[in-house]
């Protein structure tokens, strides 16, 4: 802390969700590191004090030393911050091939991916603690991704690195070398922190003095479980928006033929039988759920997770009752941006800073109870809480 405020430093920023839940919960953002020219826009149009930071750049030729100097002249200290100063790092490095969507490739030893980069800058920072979000995938996901073809009785039994987890626990065994006390990881569901989207996603944390790390507890409860309030639905993030010429990429009338046919809530099985084939073409016969396609969202529910594009076929987002994909603003409001947010670049652009983003509301979650832990305040735990089931990390990176 300096003079009694907590500091942060954002790696792979994006669009400043995840920051801007920390500064909701009293943290002050001294940097940050996004490579994306529109993202780092966004955030210099919204924050002008980072507009230092806030230009495109690479992580892999950024130096800690570079982020403490740009941190001492944010908060006009007349000096770099040192090693240990800073309360928290925070990031989640892309790791699209950890995605459940789309094919599954060889994901590669993660200690060669931007995750490296974000180990280096902890280590040189030394912050308090550290906070890293990924994608669900991460749990399942191996090293080296065999082709199903080539599993079987017929074939050599897989390697360790081409087990479901084994990219996890490369990566808690390089958090373990830090130093850091890591907590086993949870799988958070934003929905249950008053974010009006069913939205999932891995949350480590851990802390550089040894303490005992926790994960903030649940504020709301699907259909009110545990005498929480009831996870928020569409109609309560869309309630009173002011939109009157809402940005979107509209529906080709060959996707409109179909959506006419259906109501807020239902998707292509809702279809007419004799319309179904054609409407999915090939998909019609694959595997999967197919939940997502010609979907209209329903008002009394949580929207899905706000993907970066709301208009794709796979991915549906089309509003319960206009004819056209959720707006820009209006997935932000799902995203828990507040309206005056303004986002730099083309509506593609704009849809895919608010679906990479982490939402608002658990940013802020994630902040205030870190904010207690450096306080030495009392949390509340719910140990079993989202306890994700692992491997024991030392005897599994030990075999390699």
């Amino acid at each position: 802390m300096i003079d009694g405020k907590p500091i942060s430093i954002g790696l792979f920023a994006g669009a400043f969700g995840l920051d801007l839940g920390l500064e909701k919960a009293g943290f002050h953002t001294v940097s940050v590191v996004e490579i994306d020219p529109d993202a780092t826009k966004t955030i210099a149009l919204n924050r002008p004090r980072l507009r230092e930071s806030a230009v495109p750049r690479d992580i892999l030729h950024v130096s800690a030393h570079t982020l403490l100097e740009e941190g001492g002249r944010f908060l006009e200290l007349g000096r770099p911050l040192r090693p240990g100063e800073v309360d928290l790092v925070t990031g989640g490095p892309p790791c699209q091939p950890f995605s459940t969507a789309g094919k599954r490739m060889s994901v590669g030893d993660p200690r060669g991916s931007l995750f490296k980069d974000f180990i280096r800058i902890v280590q040189e920072v030394q912050p308090r603690f550290f906070v890293m979000e990924n994608v669900r995938g991460l749990l399942s996901a191996p090293i080296r991704h065999r082709p199903h073809s080539n599993r079987g009785l017929d074939h050599p039994v897989l390697e360790l690195d081409e087990l479901p987890g084994s990219a996890l626990q490369v990566v808690l065994a390089e958090m373990e070398q830090l130093g850091y006390t890591v907590a086993a990881p949870r799988l958070i569901e934003a929905a249950d922190y008053g974010v009006p989207q069913n939205r999932t996603r891995v949350i480590f944390i851990a802390s550089r003095d040894g303490e005992s790390v926790s994960f903030p507890v649940p504020t709301h409860g699907k259909n009110g479980i545990g005498g929480l309030p009831k996870w928020c639905t569409l109609n309560d993030a869309l309630e009173e928006l002011v939109d009157s010429e809402p940005e979107y990429i509209p529906y080709a009338e060959s996707r409109l033929k179909y959506l006419r046919l259906l109501k807020g809530g239902q998707n292509w099985r809702y279809l007419p039988d004799n319309l179904k084939q054609e409407a999915m073409g090939g998909a019609y016969n694959s595997g999967g759920g197919k939940v997502g396609f010609y979907r209209r969202l329903s008002w009394d529910k949580p929207s899905p997770t706000v993907t970066t594009s709301p208009h794709q076929k796979a991915t549906d987002m089309c509003h319960p009752e206009e004819l056209r994909p959720l707006s820009v603003r209006e997935c932000a409001r799902i995203q828990t941006f507040p309206d005056d947010w303004v986002f730099y670049g083309s509506t593609a652009s704009k849809y895919r800073q608010i679906g990479n983003a982490v939402p608002v509301l658990l940013g802020k979650a994630i902040g205030e109870h870190i904010d207690k832990l450096i306080k030495g305040e009392e949390v509340e735990k719910k140990e079993d809480f989202y306890q994700l089931p692992l491997f024991n990390t030392l005897n599994y990176c030990s075999s390699f």
